[in-house]
């Protein structure tokens, strides 16, 4: 274990039970709830209700030119358009035609703007799927799986493989990302036996962090899959119930969680970063 608990903080807290998270540019970390809310959180942890779905918000993802942010809902079935600016909510997807979503879990962009989503489908019925969808929202099944409930997303550094949480595998799945765009080969990148893994982000090294729903830990896996623990809270107080995850703070030296089982964003010490916030 390489990161002790006592060193971890609370950054924000007073949220409703906070599932996804997201960086904007400009420094600010946003948050959704399990009654719709929205969170806006300045540099100094400072939270503010920006917007509300009515809904039970589950990943968040900025749009690559941080002019709008995706927000997966599963009440609502789909995922909305937040536009920062006007703070106009519109829905932006309920599923590719033909697969309308049951759970739209976790939003991934890339860097032309299109946006991947994991349609985890039920609980103990592997019928999940990866949606695909270009800047109007027109979209298509891009793997048609089916995975395991697929939860938590990353794209890899260099953008050409996809990685999917499968909560109830337990672990990881890889999904290598063709020159054309299409889905290629697909493989077990990792298993995390009696876990259920959620949310995951990249380090600079290329390492890959999975926070559990439960235990209530954070692992690493390294490029040559490897599984370690990075950090472990069995007291539940710190780290509970962690979901998603991502990097941020002033130079991008911290790792944050948040907390479905509490009220709270946790913030982790952790130098080696995929890449700097600002």
């Amino acid at each position: 274990m390489e990161i002790n608990i006592t060193d971890c903080t609370i950054f924000a807290d007073g949220l409703d039970h906070p599932e996804g998270l997201a960086f904007h540019k400009d420094g600010s970390l946003w948050a959704g709830g399990e009654a719709g809310q929205i969170y806006h959180i300045n540099q100094s942890g400072k939270v503010t209700l920006f917007a509300e779905t009515g809904g039970f918000n589950l990943g968040l993802a900025f749009h690559p030119s941080y002019e709008w942010l995706a927000v997966c809902d599963l009440k609502n079935k789909c995922v909305w358009k937040l536009d920062i600016e006007t703070k106009n909510l519109s829905v932006f997807t309920k599923g590719a035609p033909g697969a309308s979503f049951l759970i739209p879990n976790y939003p991934v962009f890339d860097n032309q703007g299109n946006l991947y989503v994991s349609e985890s489908g039920a609980f103990r019925q592997i019928i999940g799927n990866i949606q695909k969808f270009n800047k109007e929202g027109e979209g298509i099944i891009w793997h048609n799986g089916p995975f395991n409930f697929a939860n938590g997303m990353a794209l890899s550094p260099k953008g050409d493989a996809l990685f999917v949480v499968c909560s109830f595998l337990p672990g990881i799945e890889k999904i290598e990302i063709q020159s054309d765009g299409n889905p290629g080969i697909r493989s077990v990148f990792a298993t995390l036996p009696q876990t259920v893994p959620d949310g995951l982000a990249f380090d600079e090294d290329g390492n890959l962090l999975v926070s559990c729903y439960t235990p209530n830990a954070i692992y690493k896996i390294s490029p040559q899959q490897e599984v370690t623990l990075l950090i472990n809270d069995w007291e539940a107080h710190t780290l509970t119930n962690p979901t998603n995850i991502a990097f941020g703070g002033e130079g991008g030296e911290h790792l944050f969680a948040t907390n479905l089982g509490r009220w709270h964003i946790t913030k982790i010490p952790y130098k080696k970063l995929r890449h700097p916030i600002f």
